[in-house]
């Protein structure tokens, strides 16, 4: 089968090939499914670079430890391993998974389920991992409720979507924050207000709940954003290839109580139990996609590129 594989770190285009790999078996509690569509996100290009380096022990010291990247798809059951029980051959799924990037793979059960009714494979492809860390960030650490007032910093990439669509949800009156391209695109999916953040700073204030997906604001500006004893989402991160902005956290988690504000990091969890409240949403018209772009596999470095350049409105997705 073709897959786009990786044998070094390094930027996509130099490291990422197409090329012919055996068709993976199928063991006890797998999943065979062919893909039909994977989600391409700025953790892609992360992974591909080796970044952070605290995480190489995990994903490999010296090269990666899967040679096919890939998080997220959707496609079709090919077969099942014995105990199965909760999908059947045919059924279209979508889900998360280690090396998404090529024409089958086999997956733990419990990471697949039955996709959206209403969704194509390319736009169910583009849910599973930014709608975890979308939802747990609104529900989880911003735990907003009705009548709050919620600040979005990133509303027009692959997490900001959900990130607008869920807090309205929850009953929050929304300001989103991105770039004035994708300003009427974040306007229809439902906040409230949208601000250019090439305009300058933020001059609104009083807001219950920032979500920020930039990494970037200081934590005087994020105290000068929020009510006295709002929350922060500190989601995502920029700094050092050693840890990304997590050193960010921990200033933040430590600073917060003088400040008067809380702060709470987020690290997501793939949870099957999320992946389904999703689609129940999804299905109830209550939150949708955004898909911008589709690329055909041997384009995949094309496509973690135009990503992690901000070129896209939401989400970008490989076909194999």
């Amino acid at each position: 089968m073709r897959a786009m594989t990786q044998d070094a770190y390094g930027v996509p285009e130099e490291v990422l090939r197409l090329d012919d790999v055996d068709r993976p078996s199928v063991k006890d509690g797998e999943v065979l499914v062919r893909v039909r569509a994977a989600a391409v996100s700025g953790s892609d290009w992360h992974i591909l670079r080796g970044l952070p380096y605290a995480a190489r022990p995990v994903v490999g010291l010296r090269r990666p430890r899967n040679k096919v990247p890939g998080l997220e798809l959707a496609g079709t059951v090919e077969a099942i391993g014995a105990g199965v029980t909760s999908v059947e051959v045919g059924d279209e799924v979508f889900g998360w998974c280690s090396g998404a990037f090529c024409e089958y793979v086999a997956v733990p059960e419990g990471q697949v389920t039955v996709k959206p009714a209403n969704l194509t494979p390319e736009q169910a492809a583009a849910v599973p991992i930014a709608g975890f860390t979308a939802l747990q960030a609104v529900r989880d650490a911003g735990r907003v409720r009705v009548g709050q007032k919620v600040l979005v910093l990133g509303a027009s990439g692959c997490v900001g979507t959900y990130a607008v669509q869920l807090a309205k949800h929850y009953g929050a009156e929304v300001t989103a924050v991105c770039g004035a391209a994708k300003a009427g695109m974040v306007a229809d999916l439902g906040a409230d207000h949208v601000l250019d953040h090439a305009a300058g700073p933020v001059t609104a204030s009083g807001f219950d709940v920032v979500v920020d997906l930039f990494g970037n604001p200081s934590l005087r500006t994020l105290k000068r954003l929020l009510k006295p004893g709002g929350t922060v989402a500190l989601v995502g991160g920029t700094g050092g290839r050693w840890f990304m902005g997590v050193d960010r956290w921990l200033r933040a988690v430590l600073a917060a109580p003088f400040l008067g504000i809380k702060a709470r990091p987020l690290v997501h969890e793939d949870r099957l139990d999320d992946l389904v409240l999703l689609r129940e949403l999804i299905e109830a018209g209550a939150v949708a996609p955004v898909l911008d772009r589709t690329y055909p596999l041997d384009q995949a470095a094309a496509a973690i590129e135009d990503v992690r350049r901000g070129r896209v409105r939401g989400h970008a997705v490989v076909t194999p």
